[in-house]
């Protein structure tokens, strides 16, 4: 699954988490300035970035995509020293792009959401006084477009990418067992591993990396907001007044919803598994009764059939439960982004700008910790694939 596109999977992957740790530290304690020493202008990282599209091509914005350039240049290069894997072009190089343009849709995020209180405090004012000037209500809406031109266009470039990144590790994968076919044809549902769960496996792989990825850059950017944004909500709904409140009140939710799901949804992988063991057997059986008379008879396709069936319907009931639970934490985690301003906004400290500002902010912050409780469906369907596949490949190890 992994060693057929990644180089040494299991150092791979320590190595790409011990490198952004290293990056990440060395941005905050002080690389997010060094960029002088190549001519930029001196305090450019503490000048405020513009809240329009300008800030893509700001000094800060442009050293930090020269770092990024040459961290991936490093660790590409570290890994053509220490592997010959003929995919890691694609496999360093593609990774580095996806996590790139994953990082501007952040950004992007970021400049919408810091647009959100000029916007929505002209409005107020301008219902405040009875009317305004029509011109800044345009130049504002002006402004949000161009930043939108960045997300769409960096969307459509990342999905036509990603596409293309898909298919050549389903491609690895595809050769790395078509390579070993002798030994794993005799599997059971050998054909269907080879060409469906290769594809579906790296689909997932791809949907659920790329969130997670997502996650990960929506914290690192949007949390320090948070942490700002919390004085001007000192109290909370039945606890009263805590520091850094809207953090605490992300956290205690997220963690409360991808426990309750993974409690209720703990049955779903194992059925999810066995489902693609009897859908295999049937379809086999129906396979050898093409060429052979004495397969594929009335009473072995009934018994065959009657598994499936079993199965089916012990799927459909406890999906029914979990799909309650899932659907109630979805309407109520609706209602919780506002529930949590109440006392706040009772109390007056907010104004409308700052109303969207903190719930932009903190349901990307909530998002981000829910992370399992999004993907969750997505993650059984994937720990099934992983089993099959793991057992498929387990033929080549002997075990």
């Amino acid at each position: 699954m992994f060693k057929s596109f990644f180089p040494n999977p299991k150092w791979f992957f320590i190595s790409a988490v011990l490198w952004f740790v290293i990056n990440l530290a060395l941005w905050y304690s002080g690389g997010s300035e060094w960029g002088t020493i190549l001519g930029f202008p001196e305090g450019y990282r503490s000048n405020a970035l513009a809240i329009d599209v300008s800030r893509f091509w700001s000094p800060s914005f442009l050293w930090f995509y020269l770092w990024y350039f040459v961290s991936t240049a490093l660790f590409a290069l570290f890994w053509k020293w220490r592997s010959n894997n003929p995919w890691q072009g694609w496999s360093v190089w593609g990774t580095s792009f996806i996590i790139f343009n994953i990082w501007l849709i952040v950004q992007v995020s970021v400049a919408v959401n810091a647009w959100y209180v000029p916007f929505w405090d002209l409005i107020q004012q301008i219902l405040t006084k009875g009317g305004g000037d029509l011109s800044m209500l345009y130049k504002e809406s002006l402004t949000f477009l161009y930043i939108a031109a960045v997300s769409v266009t960096t969307g459509v470039v990342m999905t036509f990418f990603t596409s293309h990144y898909i298919f050549r590790w389903r491609t690895a994968m595809t050769e790395y067992y078509v390579e070993h076919w002798e030994k794993l044809r005799h599997v059971e549902g050998a054909s269907q591993r080879v060409q469906e769960d290769t594809m579906r496996f790296a689909t997932i792989m791809e949907d659920l990396g790329v969130e997670l990825i997502k996650a990960i850059l929506v914290l690192i950017a949007f949390l320090p907001l948070l942490f700002t944004l919390s004085a001007k909500v000192p109290i909370l709904p039945f606890i009263g007044e805590i520091k850094y409140s809207l953090v605490w009140a992300a956290i205690g939710w997220a963690v409360f919803g991808t426990f309750l799901l993974m409690v209720v949804g703990i049955k779903l992988p194992g059925l999810e598994f066995n489902n693609q063991k009897v859908e295999a057997a049937y379809r086999k059986e129906l396979v050898y009764g093409e060429d052979h008379a004495e397969r594929a008879q009335p009473a072995t396709l009934k018994e065959l059939f009657s598994n499936i069936r079993k199965n089916y319907f012990k799927l459909y009931f406890h999906y029914a439960y979990f799909n309650v639970v899932a659907r109630w934490y979805g309407q109520l985690d609706i209602l919780y982004n506002l529930f949590v301003l109440f006392p706040a906004l009772a109390a007056g400290f907010l104004t409308l700008g700052l109303i969207n500002q903190i719930a932009g902010v903190f349901g990307k912050v909530r998002e981000s910790f829910q992370y399992l409780v999004s993907s969750w469906k997505t993650i059984i369907e994937l720990l099934s694939i992983r089993k099959r596949l793991k057992a498929f490949e387990s033929i080549l190890d002997d075990q």
